[in-house]
């Protein structure tokens, strides 16, 4: 229903469109002046027209299922409706599923044929009564939009304030998303530091979730030490950051100064195609390949090398950040004045001094902001970590060692059937919260040098 009514109400704003922009035309011939051009009296009639009816269809999206079955609740008999919310939610679905098509056991409901008849009769006369009022309502605003079409009318300036305000829109919407994350994750980690110290959180040096639990210790002292995890999720981002950055930094200085246009046009999207990978697809790479060649090598050298140790998690991630740091990398040196090149140049500077001593130090608030944002994609990755990271939490900065990561026990939390109300299963939002300030933070400096950095040179 919804998708045939968008395409109803896009080829008629289609239609009215060129209609109001014929009308416009035919309105400068006859005064030899017109304020806008045509096209903005076809959008501004279009608008009138899309806007009532997309309205209709989002309440409609928005209320009917509630709607429908709320009255067939109400169309069932008493001794259904008495039912518990468990077994009346269960009859329900087996109405619905009997009315779309997909046969279900109807012993539970003798009259379960007129209820889904019921069901079906009730969107239908929704989707009747949604249609013909969008379309009745979007026809009479387009009527007053088509009517007040004048030679005069500032049908531009209309469009600039609508398209204003959807940009408005979107920003406050992107807006309020972020703030209710927060807030769903805030209030669910509030529970948790209701039982658990704050202070034996953040600092304690015991990681066992699964012993909270027991009878007698809900609340006992390292249980959720989160220090272990803490130190994994930042050895692992470390090691992924000292292979990322040397790598990622000199392919954008070789893109940007040396490569000539067509070798850039080739290497640049090739090298790009690694963002484009699925982190699944890393994270098999990781343990099919990377973690068992790392522990091969290791075993010649004498060395006992864990198979989820933090060194092949993390330069697997350090491979999947490479093109985030050199795409940045790059954008930000080219975007260095060629003046000062130049300037360079006619001082007698080499190539390789001009870089060191001149594009570098100019580029390297950019730099470093696109750094930051790598730290904090890697900080936050999930999927790498989950399948080729330890399980077990284990205070160690020795690269060798299996270690486990924030995410990695977030997932391990919330997987499976929970109960919300122990903090075994809240210790995830407090995890969530810790890892979302955090990155959030990152964020910010880069987001911050990044716009300094621009300032400097507009």
């Amino acid at each position: 229903m919804f998708g045939f009514l968008f395409i109803i109400i896009l080829l008629i704003c289609l239609a009215i469109f060129f209609i109001a922009k014929r009308h416009a035309i035919n309105i400068k011939k006859q005064n030899g002046f017109l304020h806008s051009l045509p096209k903005y009296y076809g959008f501004y009639a279009s608008l009138w027209f899309s806007i009532p009816t997309l309205c209709i269809v989002l309440l409609y999206s928005l209320f009917a299922e509630s709607f429908v079955t709320s009255n067939l609740v109400n169309s069932l008999p008493e001794n259904i409706k008495n039912l518990s919310d468990n077994e009346l939610t269960l009859v329900l679905n087996n109405i619905k599923n009997f009315a779309v098509g997909n046969i279900s056991d109807s012993s539970s409901f003798a009259s379960i044929q007129q209820a889904a008849d019921f069901y079906n009769a009730q969107y239908d006369l929704i989707h009747s009564v949604v249609l013909y009022s969008s379309l009745i309502l979007g026809l009479l605003t387009f009527i007053y939009a088509y009517r007040s079409i004048t030679a005069t009318y500032r049908a531009r300036n209309f469009i600039e304030n609508a398209i204003y305000l959807l940009f408005f829109s979107s920003a406050l919407v992107a807006i309020f998303v972020t703030a209710g994350i927060l807030l769903s994750v805030l209030f669910e980690a509030l529970r948790f530091f209701e039982v658990i110290n704050f202070s034996d959180f953040l600092f304690g040096l015991s990681w066992s979730p699964q012993m909270a639990i027991r009878e007698g210790q809900v609340g006992s002292s390292g249980l959720f030490g989160a220090m272990p995890l803490f130190a994994g999720t930042i050895l692992i981002s470390l090691i992924a950051l000292l292979l990322a950055v040397p790598i990622g930094l000199l392919t954008a200085i070789y893109l940007s100064e040396y490569a000539d246009t067509k070798v850039r046009a080739i290497t640049k999207p090739i090298l790009e195609i690694l963002s484009g990978i699925p982190t699944v697809v890393y994270g098999f790479f990781a343990v099919v390949t990377v973690a068992p060649f790392i522990r091969h090598v290791g075993s010649l050298v004498g060395l006992d090398i864990a198979s989820e140790s933090a060194l092949g998690v993390g330069l697997v991630m350090g491979i999947m950040i490479i093109p985030l740091v050199s795409s940045l990398s790059d954008d930000v040196i080219s975007s260095v004045p060629q003046s000062l090149r130049e300037g360079s140049y006619g001082l007698g500077a080499t190539k390789s001094e001009t870089i060191k001593k001149v594009i570098l130090p100019a580029a390297l608030p950019g730099i470093i902001g696109g750094i930051l944002l790598a730290a904090s994609r890697a900080i936050g990755e999930t999927m790498i970590v989950v399948m080729a990271a330890g399980l077990s939490a284990k205070l160690s900065f020795n690269p060798i060692d299996a270690v486990t990561t924030v995410t990695v026990q977030i997932v391990t939390l919330l997987t499976g059937d929970q109960e919300f109300d122990s903090p075994k299963t809240l210790a995830a939002f407090a995890l969530g919260l810790t890892l979302f300030v955090f990155t959030l933070f990152l964020n910010f400096i880069a987001l911050k040098i990044v716009r300094k950095y621009r300032e400097q040179y507009e």
